[in-house]
């Protein structure tokens, strides 16, 4: 039987915070990175519960979610390469309410969080690169929670869309109704409506799990206010993330 050549993983500078680190910062903190496989579904880490790493994505996107004490769970926001997961462990907190799962599988990179705890105390330059992608998740999580509360479910699902094709280097993405359902807090039967709704419209695909965006450029002019703001925000604070990918102004 012949076996199939196994796909590389990505190198740790995939990720362009790490990329965009001074030289000396980023050796100082490449020989302690260790490389993940970042399956879909993987915990990076639960609520309330200790981390001990911050990992850095170079080609999966992990969802961000808080969790009721029913079990139903609400996506606050995503993360991709173009930052970090665990901003506690240099923000001084530790812990984290929130829970942070795989959305999309690929690979990453983890640092233990006292390793880049120490870098960031000790170099300005890493203070100030790691402090402006936490603001910017901040406005992600901000604008989300606006979002939730004020918006159609259809403009909601445009903006998850654009969010993960901000991060993916296709224009699909693998994912249920019912999981879509799960990260934007509401009914199946919503999401199922929405979709039909852009797919009606010619704007989508829609596949059992997947779903194939066929026109960006309406789906930016169907989303609601609150993707520009972010992507407004990202684009100015994340000076290091090339703009491909990105939707043009």
């Amino acid at each position: 039987m012949v076996k199939g050549r196994s796909i590389p993983s990505p190198d740790p500078r995939a990720n362009h915070l790490l990329a965009a680190l001074p030289d000396a910062d980023y050796q100082a903190l490449a020989s302690n990175l260790e490389r993940m496989p970042m399956p879909l579904g993987m915990a990076v880490y639960e609520s309330g519960g200790a981390q001990g790493f911050v990992y850095f994505p170079a080609n999966s996107i992990v969802s961000l979610l808080y969790v009721l004490e029913d079990g139903a769970s609400t996506e606050i926001a995503v993360t991709g390469n173009e930052g970090l997961v665990g901003i506690s462990l240099f923000m001084g907190g530790e812990t984290t309410p929130s829970r942070a799962v795989v959305q999309s599988a690929g690979h990453g990179y983890r640092v233990r969080g006292a390793i880049l705890r120490k870098l960031f105390e000790s170099s300005g330059e890493v203070q100030h690169q790691l402090l402006r992608f936490t603001q910017a998740l901040i406005t992600q999580m901000t604008q989300t929670a606006v979002c939730n509360r004020h918006h159609a479910v259809d403009q909601q699902l445009c903006r998850w869309l654009l969010l993960m094709l901000d991060r993916l280097s296709s224009n699909e993405v693998l994912m249920t109704q019912e999981l879509i359902a799960n990260m934007l807090g509401v009914r199946r039967e919503g999401v199922t409506e929405a979709a039909g709704k852009l797919q009606a419209e010619g704007l989508i695909e829609y596949r059992r799990g997947r779903i194939a965006v066929l026109d960006r450029t309406q789906l930016e002019a169907r989303v609601c206010e609150c993707y520009g703001v972010v992507k407004k925000e990202y684009d100015r604070l994340l000076s290091w993330v090339a703009p491909q990918g990105r939707a043009s102004n």
